[in-house]
């Protein structure tokens, strides 16, 4: 007997242990996560499941988020679904597929599209996605593999094993436990970096402020001279892996730091002497496309992946018209 299951009625317990056992499981799938989300007043998460015979399958976990206000907001409307699906060994593709048709049901009435970011090959699944409605886009990734410190700062470039051991030579600190003063210095400076150079939404300082209280959540900054120069922000999956949110580094004004080198080598450092199994970079851009974020991460000794992104249009007429008037309002800086 197949069931839907919503928040109310998946069993916890089932659910972290699934999170536990499951070959495509990250830290954002996890109940903690979840909790977590549901702490931060800008999104709304949400979560379903299927189970098979009373065992649970599959499970999808993710948040609703918009910007700003108005027309912004209401063109703005997107749910991420951070991973990809949640799988158990055993599952069936009626499994998958009716989870699949229910996350489309109960968002397209709350969100203009649902995209997955998928951190693991889906390949195998790809046809029911299409069958239920979702376009796959490429979309890569590097993953750097932490068997051991030395290992993985041999598998560094060699301008980053440079770079490394003269920021720490020339002062440079790594921060673990930041004062809220200190990731306010931070996310001025990422924000910054945002709006201006990369042009893309960020989270709140609120996601921030909340992050360093939960146990999932990994700083490591960097700091010189009594001030933060940049920092990578993580979120660790117990004993599996590191997942990298955010990276930013204030390198051209301090040429011999090198902060966001100093930053991406600090959690790749945690997660081997931690035995993780690897340092997931979260993101290198499309194929074929320039993307200086790809070229500066490209040299930590990552294995380059292509794992994709499912997307599922909810509703074609306001994402057509969402795509112009939120390209209009960056332009107008509205």
């Amino acid at each position: 007997m197949t069931t839907i299951l919503n928040y109310d009625n998946i069993n916890k317990e089932e659910w972290g242990s699934l999170a536990k056992q499951s070959s495509t499981a990250s830290p954002f799938q996890t109940p903690d996560y979840y909790d977590f989300c549901q702490k931060l007043s800008f999104l709304t998460p949400f979560v379903f499941g299927v189970s098979v015979n009373s065992q649970l399958k599959c499970l999808i976990s993710g948040y609703i988020v918009a910007e700003g206000k108005g027309a912004k907001h209401w063109l703005s409307r997107r749910a991420i679904i951070h991973g990809g699906v949640l799988l158990s060994a055993d599952i069936q593709t009626s499994a998958l597929e009716s989870l699949l048709k229910h996350t489309v049901k109960s968002l397209s009435s709350k969100a203009i599209y649902i995209e997955t970011r998928n951190y693991f090959d889906y390949s195998k699944y790809r046809e029911i996605f299409e069958q239920v409605g979702f376009k796959y886009e490429q979309h890569l990734n590097f993953r750097v593999n932490t068997p051991d410190t030395d290992t993985a700062f041999a598998n560094l470039n060699t301008t980053k094993r440079r770079d490394v051991r003269a920021g720490f030579k020339n002062g440079a600190e790594v921060v673990i436990n930041p004062t809220q003063a200190e990731i306010t210095e931070y996310y001025s400076m990422l924000s910054d970096i945002y709006r201006k150079k990369i042009k893309l939404p960020i989270f709140p300082k609120e996601f921030f402020e909340k992050l360093i209280d939960s146990p999932l959540g990994k700083f490591f900054l960097i700091r010189f001279n009594g001030k933060i120069l940049g920092g990578s922000i993580c979120i660790e999956l117990k004993d599996k892996n590191l997942y990298e949110l955010f990276v930013c580094g204030a390198d051209r004004e301090f040429k011999n730091i090198f902060p966001s080198t100093l930053a991406t080598w600090a959690a790749i450092e945690y997660a081997a002497k931690k035995g993780l199994s690897y340092f997931d970079m979260m993101g290198a851009g499309r194929p074929k496309e320039e993307y200086g974020v790809r070229t500066f991460k490209e040299k930590f000794g990552g294995e380059l992946v292509d794992y994709g992104r499912f997307s599922y249009i909810c509703n074609p007429v306001l994402f057509q018209i969402g795509k112009i008037g939120l390209s209009l309002m960056q332009k107008l800086k509205l």
